[in-house]
């Protein structure tokens, strides 16, 4: 099977690109990393401007009303850079429930704002001193959710709890919100304490817990395939320009086989992550297990090669300068956030029978 981008998808893909590139600077990242982990001036740019925040919001609701292989497209260039957006937070996985789950005036009044950018989402599992158990009654959440992505920055929650989802909007009497301290610092968490807040409970609480992790999966696999790719970019450029023994590194055949290496993975992942978006758009009976695989393939990928790069640049790579450390930093993130790669490989042995079998 041969896939290519159609037209549109290349444009997309070439605009994104282009856009990133000029103005999710390192400069810029940092400044936001010593902030709220929110590059405002990217995210009206990214929201405004380019105009594709909505990619994935139908055009009746103010989107752009295009799918999730734009989706993937969009994380990966964001990911390339390790842009500091709330875009897994606000559009991989709160739009996608309110979407999915919501009622008709729920969707009408969210989905337009959170394309243009005037409100900025999270998505939280919600738990009861640190274990399953928050409830959902009489319009109102108790309980508490951690590791919350760019939850100090949001205006509005959207909650999974045991008996439903529900959306807690930030200042809402009850609500507390804690910073964390996180390695990532462009996707920083926090925590959420429902101290019996007021709470807007979703019409279809499954399809939305379920658009919600499905897209937030594929959205990180995107986001690990770009940043990868950023990896294995900057370390071939690094082995070009680095002199060591009269020769430039990149000659050498053991930096050669790993940079090698690398690209065989990336190119596994590439392919892992559009399958499993193309499987989802097209609704087919393989996009469960697709984007499991993605998720855990792409978070692997990722995390390898970021410690190569690291390796691969010797001293300067472990410095703060240097970029290094915020893909390594992104890397983990991913792997860890909404179940780590050994987590999703079980789910994948799970659909194919192989736990039953062993």
């Amino acid at each position: 099977m041969h896939f290519a981008f159609t037209d549109e998808q290349g444009m997309i893909a070439e605009t994104a690109k282009a856009f990133f590139a000029e103005n999710a600077t390192s400069e810029r990242t940092r400044a936001a990393m010593a902030d709220t982990g929110v590059d405002r001036a990217l995210w009206q740019a990214f929201t405004g401007e380019l105009g594709l925040a909505g990619v994935a919001i139908p055009e009746a609701m103010g989107g752009v009303g295009l799918g999730m292989v734009e989706l993937a497209i969009l994380a990966e260039e964001a990911g390339r850079h390790t842009a500091a957006l709330p875009f897994l937070a606000s559009l991989g996985l709160a739009a996608p429930a309110i979407l999915a789950g919501g009622s008709e005036e729920q969707k009408a009044r969210l989905l337009p704002k959170l394309a243009s950018g005037e409100l900025v989402a999270s998505f939280a599992v919600a738990s009861a001193d640190g274990a399953p158990g928050a409830t959902l009654g009489d319009d109102t959440l108790t309980g508490a959710a951690l590791h919350v992505p760019h939850g100090a920055a949001a205006d509005l929650f959207v909650v999974v709890a045991t008996n439903g989802v529900a959306i807690v909007e930030r200042g809402a009497p009850g609500l507390g919100i804690t910073p964390l301290t996180s390695m990532d610092q462009t996707r920083p968490y926090a925590r959420l304490d429902f101290g019996g807040v007021a709470a807007e409970a979703l019409a279809d609480p499954r399809a939305a817990a379920n658009a919600a992790f499905a897209t937030g999966w594929l959205a990180i696999a995107a986001d690990a395939l770009g940043g990868a790719q950023a990896c294995l970019d900057r370390t071939v450029a690094y082995a070009q320009e680095r002199v060591q023994f009269g020769r430039a590194i990149g000659s050498f055949q053991a930096v050669k086989h790993r940079l090698a290496d690398m690209m065989v993975a990336i190119e596994q992942a590439r392919s892992a992550v559009y399958w499993a978006a193309c499987a989802i758009d097209e609704g087919s009976d393989e996009a469960e297990f697709a984007v499991h695989a993605a998720k855990a393939f792409a978070c692997d990928t990722y995390s390898h090669c970021a410690g190569e790069m690291i390796q691969l640049h010797g001293g300067i790579g472990f410095t703060w300068e240097h970029d290094a450390h915020l893909y390594f930093k992104r890397a983990r993130s991913n792997a860890s956030l909404l179940g780590t790669p050994d987590w999703h490989r079980e789910r994948v042995a799970g659909l194919t029978g192989l736990d039953e079998a062993a």
